[in-house]
């Protein structure tokens, strides 16, 4: 980061961060302030020096946007982030089972249930596991406990923590990363288990490798996000 690129120290707010001795507002136009320096020095590192008039590559901007998320939707819209993350418990990706093939089936017993055991360990929510192609239904008392979990983050871990659920399918797989029990590539490997065993039988076409190379992106996003909130 060159000296025109810098986070400024901390105030009541939080950490604002300035590009070239500007301060960064938000699209809605709120001031940019995260909870660390850390944070505020690496979202300020993704602005590059721009000739006049010159618009940054949005791919870059990733630590930028999740922060963003969190100050102008969840912040406002935290009930309703909060639901949708609940959505995803619901019809929960890894409570999903194959039947069949059996090498299928064991690959996604080693991943997933490991995820589920802890879930159970963690917030002592027991989510059902099926074979069929119908939907189960998941106990409502489990459901009301990962609510009340993912009540107690505050707006940046649950922005993170939603572009995780979203990019994975699966409330378990972002939770479980957010919290740092599995790492991006582990998360990346359980959300795409299906997808890769039928690559492996397949191959892969250039639609399905952007859209892996995408979801991969916003899991390392997620977890890089996270650990930039630790204190110190």
């Amino acid at each position: 980061m060159n000296e025109g690129q810098r986070a400024s120290g901390s105030t009541a707010a939080g950490h604002p961060v300035r590009v070239r001795d500007k301060a960064l507002m938000t699209p809605r136009g709120t001031p940019m302030a995260v909870p660390t320096a850390p944070l505020a020095a690496a979202i300020a590192a993704e602005w590059p020096d721009l000739p006049r008039g010159g618009k940054p590559d949005p791919r870059r901007l990733k630590l930028t946007r999740v922060a963003a998320t969190a100050l102008d939707l969840v912040g406002p819209q935290r009930t309703k982030v909060i639901d949708d993350l609940i959505a995803y418990a619901e019809t929960e990706l890894v409570c999903h089972r194959a039947s069949a093939p059996p090498g299928l089936v064991a690959r996604q017993d080693t991943l997933w249930q490991p995820l589920l055991d802890w879930v159970i360990a963690r917030y002592d929510a027991s989510l059902q596991v099926t074979r069929s192609v119908l939907a189960v239904e998941q106990p409502p008392a489990t459901l009301a406990r990962l609510r009340a979990a993912i009540e107690q983050l505050d707006e940046f871990r649950l922005a993170a923590l939603s572009l995780a659920v979203t990019s994975a399918g699966s409330l378990v797989i972002g939770l479980a990363l957010i919290a740092g029990r599995i790492d991006a590539a582990a998360a990346f490997e359980a959300a795409e288990l299906d997808a890769t065993y039928q690559i492996e039988q397949w191959g892969e076409d250039a639609e399905a490798a952007a859209r892996r190379t995408e979801v991969r992106d916003d899991l390392e996003t997620a977890a890089r996000f996270v650990g930039l909130l630790a204190p110190g």
